[in-house]
C-alpha cells in the first residue's frame, strides 16, 4: 500500500538516487535547481510516497521571494520511480503537497514543468508573465498557481531563494 509521509532525514540519499533516475545527471544544471542549492525545503513540505521502505516518489517545496514583496513556494523536484509512472503517484504527491502548503498559510506556488500535466492543479504560464527566474527557462514551462485569492496579481520581478540554509557539516580534526 502506498503511503505519503514527510520525508525523513535519513532518506536523503535514497531520494537523491530516485531524482537521478528520474531526471538524469544534468538535473543539477537547471535554473530551478540553482534556487534550491544550499537550502532546506520549506518546513513541513518535503514528502515521499512509499511502500514500506521503498521510496516510490518525492516532492518538495522551497521558500522563494518574487521581487521585493511577494513570498511564494517553488515546487520541485517532483519525481516518481520511472517504472511506476502513470499510476497516479505524482498526482497524489502534488495534491497532498498543495493541500499541506495551503493549510500552512502559503499563498502561491511556482514551478518549471509541463503545462499540460500541471494545469489540472491550477498552474498556468499566464500567472508568471511579470516574474523572472535567475537563469534560462522556457517561458511556456514557467508556471504558477494561487492558493489564496489574487496573490500573484501584483507580483513582479526576479525570483530569489529565501529558505533556511543547509547547516555546514562539522569538520573532522586530523590526528597529529
Amino acid at each position: 500500500m502506498i503511503t505519503i509521509t514527510h520525508a525523513p532525514p535519513d532518506a536523503d540519499a535514497r531520494i537523491e538516487s530516485l531524482l537521478d533516475r528520474a531526471f538524469g545527471p544534468t538535473r543539477h544544471l537547471k535554473t530551478a535547481q540553482r534556487l534550491r542549492d544550499g537550502r532546506l525545503p520549506a518546513e513541513g513540505l518535503a514528502f515521499i510516497a512509499h511502500d514500506g521502505a521503498d521510496i516510490l516518489g518525492t516532492i518538495s517545496f522551497w521558500h522563494v521571494r518574487i521581487g521585493h514583496s511577494a513570498d511564494a513556494l517553488l515546487l520541485g523536484p517532483m519525481a516518481v520511480e520511472p517504472a511506476l509512472r502513470g499510476q497516479g503517484i505524482g498526482i497524489a504527491l502534488i495534491n497532498h503537497g498543495l493541500e499541506q502548503a495551503k493549510a500552512l498559510g502559503h499563498q502561491a506556488v511556482i514551478l518549471v514543468g509541463d503545462e499540460p500535466y500541471y494545469r489540472r492543479f491550477g498552474f498556468a504560464a499566464d500567472k508568471t508573465q511579470a516574474i523572472s527566474l535567475p537563469g534560462p527557462v522556457d517561458r511556456e514551462r514557467f508556471l504558477a498557481t494561487e492558493l489564496g485569492s489574487n496573490t500573484l496579481t501584483a507580483a513582479s520581478g526576479l525570483v530569489r531563494p529565501t529558505g533556511l540554509l543547509v547547516p555546514p557539516r562539522p569538520r573532522l580534526k586530523r590526528a597529529a
